[in-house]
């Protein structure tokens, strides 16, 4: 059995590389047909293109914003982001500082370790999938557009950076989730109302200041740190770095938590006992893939 599946999803796969590879090879093909039959603009003038790789970033100094510098502006813009990672880490020690019982302790821990065991089986394919994607960025900017090598390795880098922040941001909001809902059973049974709804709110305020702030600092150091002719291909590869983690992230763990969720069903029936019943063997699986859908994947779609 395990055999057959893992033939299905080999198969699977390979159908669409090959599908990835032939659009590749087709867009590469009509591209120049496109480029020429393209409305020539007036004599002399000379198309220099519009998308985010031919942004060019002018100097930030010698910008104005109700009589502040520039730059300054966005150096303050800096200091915010370090507060607001400052809050969400802040938040974070406070929810693992809560009061817990040792059971539900160990198993939030148990459910963390196989959720940890899902993201990096995720991590591998997200370098994967970057492999092939790197090839298309390479065979388009570099080929097909004609960028000079660095802005080429440029893009490929932050896309790299990209993916980064995607899965760190759904690790950090995996890991955070995985002990604030032990917690909040823990203060569940004192009776009172306001923990039940203070410690989610206050998990998910961690996550969200997190992910802006984290955003937010990477953006601002690309405008600041970064050349004004390098800034645009650096957006760029950002940008296909996260939608391709967060894509992958978010149809991945939706993919996952409805089989865990259904592998714990025929469990229930198999043994006659109820879905979340801890002598279900599926019900380690199925909190694991609640975390992945519900978790994991909005957390990277966010970022």
């Amino acid at each position: 059995m395990d055999q057959a599946h893992s033939a299905i999803v080999r198969s699977t796969l390979t159908i669409h590389l090959v599908l990835l590879f032939v659009l590749t090879l087709s867009g590469l093909a009509f591209a120049p047909d496109a480029l020429a039959a393209s409305p020539a603009g007036p004599a002399g003038s000379q198309h220099t293109g519009g998308s985010e790789a031919n942004l060019k970033v002018p100097d930030l100094g010698q910008v104005t914003v109700g009589g502040m510098n520039g730059r300054t502006l966005l150096m303050t813009g800096l200091v915010v982001c370090a507060l607001g990672l400052l809050f969400g880490i802040v938040i974070f020690v406070q929810l693992r500082g809560l009061p817990v019982h040792p059971s539900m302790r160990e198993i939030s821990e148990l459910i963390y370790e196989t959720c940890k065991t899902y993201l990096i089986t995720q991590g591998k394919f997200l370098l994967l999938l970057e492999t092939f994607i790197g090839v298309i960025i390479v065979l388009y900017f570099g080929v097909l557009l004609k960028f000079d090598a660095t802005k080429v390795l440029i893009i490929l880098a932050f896309s790299l950076v990209g993916i980064g922040g995607s899965y760190g941001v759904a690790w950090f909001g995996m890991r955070i989730n995985t002990f604030a809902n032990s917690r909040t059973a823990f203060a569940s049974l004192a009776g009172r109302p306001f923990p039940v709804y203070a410690i989610p709110l206050k998990a998910g305020m961690s996550v969200g200041m997190l992910l802006i702030s984290v955003e937010l600092f990477l953006m601002l150091c690309i405008l600041l740190f970064i050349p004004g002719d390098y800034a645009g291909p650096c957006f760029i590869g950002f940008a296909i770095g996260e939608s391709l983690g967060a894509a992958a992230l978010r149809i991945a763990g939706g993919i996952f938590t409805k089989i865990a969720d259904i592998g714990s069903d025929l469990m229930k029936i198999v043994f006659n006992i109820k879905e979340d019943d801890a002598r279900n063997p599926g019900v380690i699986a199925d909190c694991t893939g609640d975390n992945a859908g519900d978790s994991v994947g909005p957390s990277a779609d966010g970022f």
